[in-house]
């Protein structure tokens, strides 16, 4: 029996917490069986291990690169304790969200991208002494994220939202890394991206939606339909089925082959999701 994986779902984040229930739910009636919820700081390793145990879901630990800015000096020991102290846990499937983004100019300044690289270079260490995959932010990143994969071997994991080329793909897949694939590929302007989506080894895809960021096309109001006050569309979990549509329309195979394999590819890349298979 198959069902969907949201592989990257931010069901902790303060845009959920009026109507969570309700998301979750919707998500559920569309086949979307579990959902893997990265935190992104400190602050919110709680958050996204109370509502991950709230629904039968999945989560990682980690520290985002956008939210290394404002870390503190201890919060690296601090991912070490709660990694130690959840390590009974079976939710708990991963280090995460964690990575670098080259594309936000701010986090570019000479001191931050080195305090991003520093945090990520840990976060991969703890993750091989804690002997998880790891979650990967790859945004303008990718030969940067693999050298520090290269010099740091961890158990494998998702490059999530990943957006690299067709060589950077294959190197991630040659590290038995799985690539996360979401709203962003149900955009026709997005042709790098389809291509890869249809093109790439069938095995190598996952499916996420980032929710509630990364809305697909049939969510999103342009700049000008905002001014018209057209709200933007909120990307919840339930989308996924429809995202994973798109994805097949473009491979021209069968939704349900999709939903297979997809399945089997997110339990070779975060094993722990099949305590609950």
């Amino acid at each position: 029996m198959y069902a969907w994986i949201d592989t990257h779902c931010h069901l902790d984040a303060p845009e959920f917490r009026n109507d969570l229930d309700s998301v979750r739910a919707k998500a559920a009636s569309v086949k979307v069986s579990k959902c893997i919820i990265p935190a992104v700081e400190v602050a919110t390793f709680e958050d996204a291990r109370s509502v991950a145990h709230r629904f039968g879901d999945f989560y990682a630990l980690g520290i985002h690169p956008l939210y290394v800015e404002r870390a503190a000096p201890d919060d690296l020991t601090r991912l070490d304790e709660s990694l130690s102290l959840h390590a009974q846990d079976p939710n708990l499937v991963a280090v995460g969200e964690i990575g670098l983004d080259y594309f936000v100019p701010e986090l570019n300044e000479p001191a931050l991208k080195a305090k991003q690289e520093r945090f990520y270079r840990e976060q991969l260490k703890l993750a091989r002494s804690h002997a998880l995959p790891v979650i990967l932010h790859v945004r303008r990143s990718v030969d940067a994220v693999l050298k520090g994969l290269r010099g740091i071997e961890v158990p494998g994991g998702i490059a999530h939202a990943f957006n690299g080329s067709q060589q950077q793909a294959q190197i991630f897949i040659d590290m038995g890394f799985k690539l996360g694939f979401g709203g962003a590929v149900t955009y026709e302007r997005a042709t790098r991206l389809r291509e890869l989506a249809a093109t790439l080894p069938i095995e190598s895809l996952v499916l996420e939606t980032d929710a509630p960021d990364i809305p697909p096309h049939w969510l999103y109001a342009t700049a000008q339909e905002r001014n018209d006050g057209k709200p933007q569309g909120r990307n919840e979990p339930g989308e996924l089925p429809k995202i994973a549509a798109v994805i097949a329309e473009l491979r021209g195979i069968s939704e349900q082959e999709l939903m297979a394999q997809t399945t089997r590819n997110a339990l070779a890349a975060i094993p722990g999701l099949a305590r609950f298979s």
